[in-house]
């Protein structure tokens, strides 16, 4: 509906819809819609590898959503207002309508959902199109009963900029936005945020259209080994990598520390199955955490700290291991192997 009123105002200046039911779609696309988006996709989301990671990047998602804010509130100023403002707040208010413009363009494109697309995103840009527009109409209108001349050289430039062609006025906007947002970043800062903030809201996300930070999933063992991270993350000369090993399905990086830890684990599940599941939940509630806060896992000075604590740890799983099993470094070397592999090892084949 919101795209066929674009495309009626656009080509016979008409809008397709009553003003009530105007209304209604302006409420459940500009407010009740982003609102539910966001609660549900992105408030109580963090940055999480293996599992429905945050849309916005958490340190700096206010931002997003102040420019959210500000962008649905100049759309339904400028619908809503019976009579156009002065030419200052007259620019601010285009200019806010253009940044919401473009946030949501970027908006659907880290999404990347083709539902959210339709259901979405093509609504509220045809929504502020048509009020760009509307306001350009009003404003040409308007300035055919300005006899007046401009009071100080500021209304002047923003009397000029107002009344220029739509090819002319709407790229000056678009540069003057840059000053506005600036301004709205220094603002922010005070609540925490950083200066481009705008961005890495969008890059400083994992598995999204924007998103830069996928790599840093690649290591990342869903419900496995913390170990594997620290293996792959800390520094060679400390944590030692030995080679590469195939979990679920994804190439690891193995050291000894990782290869021992997972073979007394092996040993335990098939000795003693029951104390097995309860080391199993207690490790698994680590790798939780691991996941929640892996930004700070990944840190290669953490990843070593984390192996020199390990260590006692691992001499006491290596004792076991040459107390309970004949051939303790067989079962370690079959660690995070192909099946052909650990059975040639089993036989003592390679």
């Amino acid at each position: 509906m919101a795209l066929i009123d674009f495309l009626t105002y656009l080509f016979y200046r008409e809008r397709s819809m009553g003003k009530t039911i105007l209304r209604w779609v302006e409420i459940l696309s500009v407010a009740v819609g982003p609102l539910i988006f966001l609660l549900t996709a992105d408030v109580d989301q963090s940055n999480d590898c293996c599992s429905d990671s945050a849309v916005f990047a958490p340190p700096h998602r206010v931002t997003i959503y102040v420019l959210i804010l500000f962008g649905a509130g100049a759309y339904f100023y400028s619908s809503w207002r019976t009579k156009l403002a002065p030419p200052l707040w007259e620019l601010i208010v285009n200019c806010f309508l253009i940044t919401g413009f473009i946030l949501n363009v970027f908006i659907g494109i880290q999404i990347n959902e083709s539902y959210l697309w339709l259901l979405g995103n093509v609504s509220i840009a045809a929504l502020f199109l048509t009020i760009l527009i509307r306001n350009q109409q009003l404003l040409f209108d308007e300035t055919l009963s300005w006899i007046n001349e401009p009071k100080n050289l500021s209304e002047k430039i923003c009397r000029t900029i107002l009344k220029s062609s739509f090819f002319i006025k709407y790229p000056l906007l678009l540069l003057l936005c840059l000053p506005l947002l600036l301004l709205l970043s220094v603002l922010l800062f005070v609540f925490g945020q950083q200066p481009d903030s705008a961005i890495k809201a969008f890059t400083e996300t994992y598995k999204h259209g924007l998103s830069q930070w996928d790599y840093m999933c690649d290591n990342v063992q869903c419900g496995g080994h913390y170990l594997c991270s620290v293996a792959a993350n800390g520094h060679s000369e400390i944590v030692k990598p030995q080679r590469y090993g195939k979990r679920n399905g994804g190439k690891i990086v193995c050291n000894r520390q990782l290869l021992i830890s997972n073979a007394f684990e092996e040993l335990i599940e098939q000795r003693l199955p029951g104390m097995h599941r309860i080391v199993r939940k207690t490790y698994d509630r680590v790798g939780d955490l691991v996941r929640k806060y892996y930004n700070v896992f990944n840190n290669k000075f953490f990843s070593d700290a984390i192996y020199i604590l390990m260590k006692p740890l691992e001499w006491f799983f290596l004792v076991v291991l040459y107390l309970a099993d004949k051939k303790p470094e067989n079962r370690i070397a079959q660690q995070y192997l192909e099946k052909s592999e650990r059975i040639a090892i089993s036989k003592n084949l390679i």
